[in-house]
């Protein structure tokens, strides 16, 4: 599979990364301060005026809506050509914004592209697409796994030429924001459906909607991500018009895998680039650091830590299923990330899941290692770190004939020690591995080879 970027794709990420050390870096201490002083004001939820500066720079140099593949109103990159572009973009974390391209305004501006009604396209997507409003995605409850959507349990109820929408949401990235207009909400509306996925629908619900309430915003770790926040939101018989239905009722899940896909490859890139700046951070401090009169970089436990930050970062696997994506369409490019999909992922050429994959490992010459295998693999590596001499352990600290008994009790030993949790074994408790080890060497005859027991 070829990853060489189009001439095309190069000189947008030149373009992009001049912008971005021009104006985007040099605005994070910026927006910082502005967040700052809007928290010790009491007005957290306003957006920071320097983003809409760095917005009309980013419209005027031709770097604006860089997403929307196959659509009139995007920049004509496919998923694979925006992917390296959005990782530029995750290096900052403002530096989504600026190009308009951040969810979940993303995810819904796609949607409405490709579900909405041409009349719909007017009243929300234009605006969208010209960034003088913000969106949010209302699916997620806190009653129900919403992971499994069939779970579900928000109405939608058809009443003359209107919808009755009654339900609580919460986790709605985005509708803090004041310029939040629009949701785009998830609820059932056909719940005796026998297709358990076709009963739920998408549907328009403006903010300024009687019924709607914001309830409280949700803090992550702490931080409220003002001014975009995460909301809880009460819905109490929202009525809107018919028309604001989407593609038609019981086609929820058909939007939603629709808006899935893209969504999954832009964020998992926005990540990579923020993981590549963090690394590069990284690299700076330990040059310019010094411990025991030398730069950290020189230090073996540093060079290690670095190397393993590096190690199996998840680029490439992103770019295919970008390639599945683009050359497959969107629901069936979902199949290679789905684990439970080996076959998927053959048919699509993409490596095969690092666990689930038996046929995969076999060619790599690799197997996975059960929990028991593995406290034996470290029960083996513990016994030949640590060779006895001359007289054993177990005679030395519990007198002659201790090695015999210990191994006449072969088997009550091995089955403790290997049905041992794992996690205990490879924890940081170097007590719990001295004494783990201690009983394989109590239990192991000399050589590391299982021997029957035997009476002398």
């Amino acid at each position: 599979m070829d990853f060489q970027h189009s001439d095309k794709v190069k000189s947008l990420q030149k373009r992009l990364n001049a912008f971005m050390d021009e104006h985007v870096y040099p605005a994070e201490a910026v927006f910082d301060a502005q967040m700052d002083a809007a928290r010790e004001s009491g007005n957290r939820w306003q957006p920071a005026p320097v983003i809409e500066q760095l917005k009309e720079k980013a419209k005027a140099a031709g770097l604006w809506n860089l997403f929307l593949p196959e659509s009139k109103y995007g920049a004509g990159l496919t998923n694979l050509e925006y992917a390296p572009l959005c990782e530029i973009m995750g290096r900052s974390h403002i530096g989504a914004e600026p190009f308009n391209c951040s969810a979940p305004d993303t995810g819904n501006m796609e949607t409405l592209v490709r579900y909405a009604s041409p009349e719909q396209q007017q009243q929300w997507l234009l605006p969208l697409l010209d960034g003088t409003i913000r969106s949010a995605f209302a699916m997620t409850e806190p009653e129900v796994a919403s992971s499994d959507a069939t779970n579900i349990e928000a109405r939608i109820v058809r009443d003359g030429d209107h919808y009755v929408i009654n339900g609580r949401k919460w986790w709605t990235s985005g509708a803090n924001d004041p310029r939040c207009q629009i949701l785009i909400f998830m609820g059932k509306s056909n719940p005796d459906h026998p297709n358990q996925h076709q009963q739920q629908s998408m549907i328009l619900v403006p903010m300024a909607t009687p019924g709607v309430k914001v309830l409280r915003h949700l803090p992550v770790f702490g931080y409220d991500d003002a001014p975009h926040g995460h909301a809880e939101i009460a819905f109490e018989n929202v009525r809107v018009p018919a028309s604001n239905m989407l593609l038609g009722e019981g086609r929820g899940f058909e939007i939603a895998q629709g808006r899935l896909g893209p969504g999954r490859i832009h964020h998992c890139m926005r990540l990579i680039g923020r993981a590549e700046h963090a690394l590069e951070a990284m690299c700076r401090r330990s040059l310019e650091r010094v411990a025991f009169g030398k730069p950290l970089a020189d230090q073996g436990v540093t060079r290690e830590r670095i190397a393993n930050a590096h190690h199996d970062r998840p680029d490439a696997l992103s770019r295919a299923q970008c390639r599945a994506q683009d050359g497959h369409g969107r629901q069936q490019g979902r199949a290679p990330g789905n684990r439970d999909d080996q076959s998927g992922r053959a048919e699509h050429g993409l490596p095969g899941d690092r666990l689930g994959d038996a046929g995969a490992r076999r060619r790599r010459g690799q197997r996975r290692l059960r929990p028991r295998a593995r406290v034996r693999e470290f029960a083996h590596a513990a016994f030949r770190r640590r060779p006895r001499r001359g007289a054993s352990q177990c005679d030395r600290e519990h007198g002659a004939g201790a090695s015999s008994r210990a191994l006449n009790a072969r088997e009550i030993h091995r089955r403790r020690i290997w049905r041992a949790d794992f996690r205990a074994v490879s924890s940081a408790d170097p007590g719990a591995q001295r004494r783990i080890t201690h009983e394989i060497q109590c239990v192991r005859p000399r050589g590391g080879r299982e021997q029957s027991a035997r009476q002398p």
